[in-house]
């Protein structure tokens, strides 16, 4: 028997009062990772390329600032 059909079963046996606990517990197991992707990693690298090299836009200020300069017309 694999440890998925293990499992499958075990949960099976959970009383109706304490599932929530188990689906809590599921939920938490089968999201992803915080591992980042290559495309954010290429991103940092970026970014972190334009700190050293003085490259790019730097802005300062506030996030609501921020997004107010980007809707600009």
């Amino acid at each position: 028997m694999s440890n998925r059909e293990y499992a499958k079963q075990l949960i099976d046996q959970i009383p109706e009062g304490k599932i929530l606990y188990a689906v809590y517990f599921l939920q938490g197991m089968t999201a992803p990772d915080d591992t980042p992707n290559d495309e954010t990693l290429e991103a940092i690298a970026e970014v972190e390329r334009m700190i050293r090299t003085g490259e790019g836009e730097h802005f300062s200020g506030s996030t609501a600032d921020f997004l107010a300069m980007m809707t600009e017309n």
